[in-house]
């Protein structure tokens, strides 16, 4: 099984991801946004896959730094570039894998996707 998970290596919720998946004997590709960046593209996937709200981390402090534009552009088309640019805005982690994409780490939605 192919699965690539996407975040910030000193997130709490990634740290917990990892380590389920590690615990789990589950193996991964892990894509730090900071040192290799956010594709806009792969960004625009994950929200027509499981909605922008989902995809959209408005809790954190990085959401509350940005200037009214960006956050408009955050609720249209502008919101994969803005995202990129932006990662710390992305909820962590997202995980692709053979079947489908799970946004943030709930272990019963992981159980069930991925063990």
């Amino acid at each position: 099984m192919s699965i690539t998970v996407y975040g910030i290596p000193n997130c709490d919720t990634v740290k917990k991801a990892r380590n389920w998946l590690d615990s789990h004997g589950i193996s991964y590709t892990f894509h730090d946004y900071k040192k290799q960046g956010a594709d806009p593209a792969r960004i625009a996937q994950w929200i027509a896959t499981a909605g922008l709200d989902k995809v959209v981390n408005k809790a954190g402090t990085t959401y509350r730094k940005l200037d009214d534009a960006q956050k408009i552009a955050l609720g249209g088309e502008g919101a994969p570039a803005i995202l990129a640019v932006h990662s710390s805005v992305i909820k962590r982690p997202i995980v692709e894998h053979p079947g489908g994409v799970l946004v943030g780490f709930k272990q019963d939605q992981w159980e069930a996707a991925l063990a």
